[in-house]
């Protein structure tokens, strides 16, 4: 019955040094469906994500050589891997540490201290989310902007531009949206996947990322003070 909500054989790469909780992600991980592989240091995590790329990446910010910052800039550069989802796991204290994980790329957050049962439940409704893209769907296209769902890509002015996967379900959202504004919680539920795991910060933070990959079209994604966001048609203005 848990497969269901797993995305066949979702691998999971689980990166911290405290071994104590890395095994005991492990155990959750494993029992809910997931295959998994721990890794201590950031080199050993660049190293078996080599190896064996996963699906998700679980990565502590805080290692005994690379940052977890270092780490997930590393993940983007590669070609192989810079798809793979980026989970930080951060304390409470390290907002602006969280904030440069998603400048570098991150998908999304776990603040310690944490339920592991929760942690389960948030990476299948992020792998859920991310693992869908439809058959056949036709590119969504827009002024210089063009969306390919079906093969995952993305093109401003023809030119290919490398989102991570919430960036991309989000432009796909918005896109298919054209003109309808999407408040914050409508966004966190239909991209993210979760009622209220995420605080809405985390919304923005990703709109801010996606709007500077736009380049010329940056002005199409607007903000509605006090509500939300929308992509807007250049031809009906």
């Amino acid at each position: 019955m848990r497969a269901q909500y797993v995305p066949a054989m979702s691998h999971v790469l689980i990166v911290d040094d405290e071994r104590d909780l890395a095994e005991l992600i492990d155990f959750n991980l494993r029992g809910a469906g997931f295959t998994t592989r721990v890794a201590f240091t950031g080199e050993a995590a660049l190293t078996a994500a080599r190896e064996q790329p996963p699906d998700v990446v679980l990565l502590d910010l805080m290692l005994p050589d690379l940052s977890g910052i270092e780490v997930c800039r590393h993940l983007r550069a590669n070609p192989r891997l810079r798809d793979v989802l980026i989970v930080m796991l951060t304390a409470k204290s390290e907002e602006a540490d969280r904030i440069r994980g998603f400048e570098v790329g991150a998908d999304d957050y776990v603040v310690k201290p944490f339920s592991v049962r929760e942690l389960v439940l948030r990476l299948k409704a992020i792998l859920r989310r991310a693992s869908s893209p439809q058959e056949g769907t036709p590119p969504l296209a827009l002024g210089p902007l063009r969306l390919d769902v079906t093969q995952h890509r993305f093109f401003v002015e023809e030119k290919e531009t490398p989102l991570t996967a919430l960036e991309f379900r989000l432009l796909e959202y918005l896109m298919a949206r054209l003109g309808r504004v999407q408040t914050r919680e409508q966004l966190l539920e239909q991209v993210w996947g979760l009622s209220s795991a995420l605080e809405t910060r985390t919304i923005d933070t990703h709109v801010m990322r996606l709007r500077d990959k736009l380049g010329p079209a940056r002005a199409l994604l607007e903000t509605v003070r006090g509500v939300g966001y929308r992509i807007v048609d250049p031809a009906a203005g």
